[in-house]
């Protein structure tokens, strides 16, 4: 047990960080707040409500675990896995910050569903347990995007080309179903974009000071090559 708690330590990251996070939220969605800004455009008048996003929506969870899972338990280098960590760490804690000084909320969600079925009853069950605040701006969005980032530009899935599309193709949805279940805000929806672009720049983009460091505790374990004497 001791050595599979060495082996797998730095998983320890990412998981003190989800306490921390959840905690924290708790706190957010708990606490007394005298007025919030309503977000809203006029183009998510014209977005259709549709139940049926509920099944991309719900998949967010599983993608979310086990993406983080495998960058976890994979052999060899852990600079992916770091990668992964500080994106999400970054974004989420903006998040955190930004509905802690700006309280925000959407008024978006049907007051009767076009249609009676199990996906709907599946959406009121969500939105009974999800509030309609702190939603500026949207991780569902911003995580799927790190997760695809995560996956996308992975060496040891650099062929893996099925599951890279399968990834893209549910990021995709996942995005559309913050929208089509009324759970987001496009404004929610283009800030959670804009700020995976930027973790992307941050530790993805060739180039980057990120990339150009390398810094030890992120770097191959493999030891560097020596210099033939001359």
């Amino acid at each position: 047990m001791l050595s599979l708690i060495k082996k797998y330590r730095h998983g320890f990251l990412i998981a003190g960080y989800a306490v921390i996070y959840l905690m924290l939220f708790i706190a957010l969605e708990n606490r007394p707040v005298s007025s919030y800004h309503v977000i809203h455009t006029a183009f998510d008048d014209m977005i259709p409500f549709c139940e049926f996003f509920i099944i991309p929506y719900m998949l967010w969870f599983p993608y979310m675990l086990f993406t983080v899972c495998y960058f976890i338990f994979r052999r060899g280098d852990h600079r992916e896995y770091y990668q992964l960590c500080f994106n999400l760490m970054m974004g989420m804690t903006v998040f955190l910050v930004v509905s802690w000084l700006y309280p925000n909320m959407q008024q978006l969600r049907p007051y009767v569903f076009p249609r009676e079925n199990i996906f709907t009853d599946a959406v009121r069950i969500l939105y009974q347990k999800d509030t309609p605040t702190n939603i500026l701006p949207s991780i569902h969005v911003f995580n799927s995007l790190a997760m695809h980032m995560a996956i996308s530009s992975s060496e040891k899935l650099r062929n893996k080309k099925v599951l890279r599309m399968c990834s893209l193709v549910l990021t995709s949805l996942i995005i559309l179903s913050t929208m089509f279940l009324k759970q987001h805000s496009l404004i929610d929806v283009s800030i959670g974009m804009a700020m995976a672009l930027f973790g992307y720049e941050v530790f993805y983009a060739p180039g980057t000071e990120y990339q150009r460091k390398r810094i030890p505790a992120l770097s191959s374990t493999t030891p560097p090559a020596h210099k033939s004497a001359r």
